[in-house]
């Protein structure tokens, strides 16, 4: 058991928490805002359901295609300084999907919202290991609850603002002028300094005396990269098949179907407000076990008794079990001996999300041979694949 004593953070550490959760409220409610108009954009441009597909597809593409410049840009600005840069990227792509007159435009402005959402993830998470250390305590998992919540909210607002009939023009550009004037003013308040400052090993400085990353942290950033591909897996099985799965195999109605989604995040939501609290107490190594095993039994109890209830159940209970995973994960990747912060988060949040674009279509060629419940033990697998692989989430050096 980790007991660790709670003494009050500096003043600083404090300010700077209040950024770092701004940053993570903005990322997760700028492009939600953008998703209940998709159906009116695909109208308006006359887009078939392979175009809309494929130009959604471009923000994946961006992240994985440019990800990794994500380290480079924390090592020469400074994780904070990259997180608020890129965040505004992100915000001056959101107006492009209301201004797009076809397709090429609709696909570039989310390629660059990809990218520069890729980039921002990275840094904000850097920029919060580097609150953390200073906090002497998790709380890492609450960054990420915030980025639940706002993801709910853009989606809420989206929603409302789509069926009142508010030109879309007006609603993401209000959104972006908004947020803009929020991430300026935040912007202050982050910590100064190098993202060495933090760490007792000072390998983000640049001046440690490793000049090539050690093959133990290859292999750890690799067992840590996995883990958060299984954990992409499992956190997006329930947006991809949750209700395909309910319709299809279990013949629920459409009220029903949207009910594993819904029952997933808002576990995760729960899970990751009361994650950095279990994280201190047993420990990551504990949580990130309890959790793969929460997540590999919540989709076998959903498979095992096909009904639509126990569905719900079962979904929620992966919900729980994957919602401390990421963070803790991330985490441990900023952390490794000889590896700079954030090109840790940078290598291992790019492999997370690669398993994000190859589980749906993986389980959806296994379905096609079989049926969508068989193909589904594969999210079970991940869920042991997690419990397994746990042990890289030991605090280190």
């Amino acid at each position: 058991m980790n007991t660790q004593t709670r003494t009050a953070p500096p003043p600083e550490a404090r300010r700077a928490r209040a950024a770092v959760s701004t940053l993570f409220f903005v990322n997760g409610f700028t492009y939600t805002n953008a998703v209940p108009w998709l159906p009116v954009i695909k109208s308006e441009l006359g887009l078939s359901n392979t175009e809309l597909g494929l130009a959604i597809a471009a923000m994946p593409t961006g992240a994985i295609l440019t990800g990794m410049l994500a380290g480079p840009l924390i090592h020469w600005f400074g994780s904070g300084r990259t997180a608020v840069g890129t965040s505004l990227l992100s915000l001056g792509a959101l107006p492009f999907i209301a201004l797009a007159q076809n397709w090429w435009m609709l696909a570039a402005a989310l390629f660059v919202l990809g990218s520069a959402d890729a980039w921002t993830d990275s840094a904000q998470n850097s920029h919060g290991l580097r609150v953390q250390r200073r906090y002497r305590r998790s709380i890492i998992n609450t960054f990420h609850a915030l980025w639940s919540l706002a993801a709910v909210s853009g989606g809420l607002l989206g929603a409302a603002m789509a069926g009142s009939g508010v030109p879309i023009l007006w609603h993401l550009g209000g959104v972006t002028a908004l947020l803009v004037c929020v991430n300026l003013m935040v912007s202050r308040m982050l910590l100064p300094g190098p993202d060495s400052t933090e760490r007792e090993d000072g390998t983000d400085s640049g001046t440690g005396r490793r000049t090539r990353v050690p093959g133990r942290a290859v292999a750890l950033l690799l067992a840590l990269g996995v883990l958060l591909m299984f954990a992409g897996g499992i956190e997006d099985s329930a947006a991809s098949w949750g209700a395909v799965y309910m319709t299809s195999e279990l013949g629920a109605p459409l009220f029903l179907a949207a009910m594993p989604f819904v029952a997933c995040q808002a576990m995760m939501t729960v899970g990751r407000l009361l994650g950095d609290r279990m994280t201190d107490r047993f420990g990551a190594v504990t949580v990130g076990r309890a959790c793969g095993l929460l997540a590999a039994g919540g989709i076998a109890f959903a498979l095992l008794l096909p009904h639509p209830v126990t569905t719900v159940i079962g979904f929620g209970v992966m919900g729980l079990g994957v919602s401390t995973l990421f963070p803790l994960t991330l985490a441990a990747a900023g952390s490794v001996p000889g590896v700079r912060t954030g090109d840790g988060i940078t290598v291992v949040g790019w492999l997370g999300r690669a398993g994000f674009l190859a589980f749906p279509p993986l389980v959806g060629l296994l379905a096609d041979s079989s049926s969508l419940g068989s193909a589904l033990w594969v999210i079970a697998g991940a869920g042991v694949g997690a419990l397994l692989l746990a042990f890289a989430l030991r605090p280190r050096g």
